[in-house]
């Protein structure tokens, strides 16, 4: 079982938001599952195949289990369906946390994705269902942000993953069909490192990542807020 889900469109989408929380959980001893929507194929210079092979390395890399549920790329939508296959894998690994793309994105499949993993969520705990597993609502959802759009926007809080930096960029390398063999693409591990080190700036850190909630945050106690 997971004690915390990041949920993605495509692979590559936690790496990108949330990696470097991904890789702190893991080795604090948390069990970490990447479930990915989609493959995200078809692309330029990609094969499912090939997708499989450089999201299971940057898993490993980070310390994570990975699943991919088949769902169509380019075409993710929010439907009973989608949200069975996310829930049945929730009530199976019966999660804590559910992490999960921020909503507002120019990516179709991205924003598909944040109402999926959302409302999942709720089916998750359904009961009188044909779902497989029994009945379970994971305490908090968390929004990563892993956009195309440039937005600016205020997170609910920051984590510091100074530490893990480079385990993050190290994450991204394997994706070569996506970034390094992809002229339009090239720069984004730099662009991931910047993003990484502004938020720091923030943080007054050297490197942290953004999250978002609906629902406040809580600690057991100031002293717990850096």
């Amino acid at each position: 079982m997971a004690d915390i889900v990041c949920v993605g469109a495509h692979p590559d989408d936690v790496e990108i938001g949330m990696g470097g929380v991904a890789a702190t959980m893991a080795r604090q001893g948390a069990s970490v599952l990447i479930v990915d929507l989609t493959d995200k194929e078809p692309t330029p210079f990609g094969t499912h195949e090939r997708r499989m092979v450089e999201a299971t390395a940057a898993a490993s890399t980070l310390g994570c289990r990975r699943v991919t549920l088949g769902l169509a790329n380019r075409r993710l939508a929010d439907g009973p369906e989608a949200r069975q296959a996310l829930a049945e894998v929730l009530r199976a690994e019966r999660p804590g946390i559910v992490f999960a793309p921020y909503p507002e994105d120019a990516h179709p499949d991205h924003e598909a994705a944040a109402r999926i993993a959302e409302a999942a969520r709720f089916y998750a705990k359904l009961t009188k269902s044909d779902m497989a597993g029994e009945p379970h609502y994971p305490a908090r959802l968390y929004r990563y942000m892993a956009v195309h759009l440039r937005l600016v926007r205020e997170p609910s809080f920051l984590v510091d993953v100074s530490d893990v930096l480079p385990l993050k960029l190290e994450a991204l390398r394997p994706y070569e069909s996506r970034f390094s063999d992809n002229p339009a693409n090239a720069s984004l591990i730099e662009h991931v490192e910047r993003t990484a080190r502004h938020w720091g700036d923030i943080a007054r850190v050297f490197a942290a990542e953004p999250f978002f909630c609906a629902e406040p945050p809580v600690v057991a106690s100031v002293s717990d807020l850096v």
